[in-house]
């Protein structure tokens, strides 16, 4: 996808704050410091549009961003930092329940993983949630580069035995150094805007 146009529109932490423009929306979610900003800057080929930081816990809004006024992407607060007060993490909580059960504009949710190492809790957690509420999943398996070529699938493999992947559900491996997955990513971000 040629992206033309990409901003922020709103930082939300209520729903009468969310965007009226009425866009399909693909939620993304993933532990801290899984790279979430790194891999929505790569699909935008933007810079500096989500804000990449060494320290994790950073986005603490929903962050909806316009792509060519055809799509909007969803920035949800990364999960799983310790570093947070546990009535900031409820309340961080309440506000994606609220965004996942109620927004009617979600398509869909891309959960970024880190292929290098095993799902988490808070990875299987996140998706069981999703599955729980119906929501469609592309599974995002980045830092592919840091893996070497042969001992990927294993790495795949593991990722998806660990989360108990689904058939509909896809699984990328995406590397923001090599480019590797991003058309992939687009290509299914596409087929969730249409349904």
């Amino acid at each position: 996808m040629k992206v033309n146009k990409a901003e922020l529109i709103i930082s939300a932490v209520q729903t009468e704050q969310y965007p009226k423009n009425r866009l399909p929306e693909i939620a993304l979610a993933g532990r801290s410091n899984v790279g979430k900003s790194t891999f929505i800057n790569t699909l935008l080929t933007r810079k500096n549009l989500a804000h990449t930081s060494s320290k994790p816990g950073k986005t603490r809004t929903l962050n909806f961003y316009n792509i060519n006024d055809e799509l909007t992407f969803v920035d949800v607060p990364g999960y799983g930092y310790a570093k947070v007060s546990k009535a900031e993490r409820a309340s961080w909580g309440e506000m994606i329940e609220t965004y996942l059960t109620e927004r009617k504009e979600l398509r869909g949710v891309v959960q970024i993983v880190d292929v290098r190492h095993k799902p988490s809790a808070e990875d299987l957690q996140m998706y069981e949630y999703l599955k729980y509420f119906q929501l469609p999943v592309i599974v995002i398996a980045t830092k592919a580069d840091k893996v070497s070529k042969n001992k990927r699938p294993k790495h795949v493999k593991q990722v998806k035995e660990a989360m108990q992947l689904e058939k509909e559900d896809k699984i990328i491996l995406f590397s923001a150094e090599t480019g590797q997955g991003k058309e992939e990513a687009w290509k299914e971000i596409r087929h969730l805007m249409s349904t």
